[in-house]
């Protein structure tokens, strides 16, 4: 048995993940499946396709279907980072057109931390321990 995230775009899965994969070290598209002519999403684009998101293995799904919800914060990609510089990089990377929940200082619990959502809706955590 394995447990593996999954994100669900309606559109813009291959953007997200070209973008994850340049913005977070140890990244990388593992395979995918783009539609075919006669399916329900747009000839070319891709359907599925698995990522390693920083080592983490992710299933993106381009839904043809529009759905009443998208991502939620209840649920995010938590990213350890290990330098203030890679953790400035990627929050400014992601936060572009994104939205922050907790703009990068120091709460405490971690020297940087940030928690954000991307242009795409996933939420974010980012941490330097």
């Amino acid at each position: 048995m394995k447990v593996t995230p999954f994100l669900m775009f309606e559109g813009k899965a291959e953007q997200a993940m070209a973008f994850y994969c340049e913005t977070i070290p140890d990244s990388r598209v593992l395979d995918l499946t783009r539609y075919g002519a006669g399916e329900d999403g747009p000839e070319g684009a891709v359907k599925l396709a698995r990522a390693s998101i920083g080592g983490t293995e992710v299933v993106i799904f381009n839904s043809p279907v529009q759905h009443a919800f998208t991502f939620t914060p209840s649920v995010s990609l938590f990213v350890d980072c290990s330098t203030e510089e890679e953790l400035e990089r990627i929050v400014e990377a992601l936060s572009k057109d994104g939205t922050f929940l907790m703009p990068t200082g120091n709460y405490g619990f971690s020297r940087r931390f940030a928690w954000l959502n991307d242009r795409f809706g996933v939420s974010w955590q980012i941490n330097l321990p």
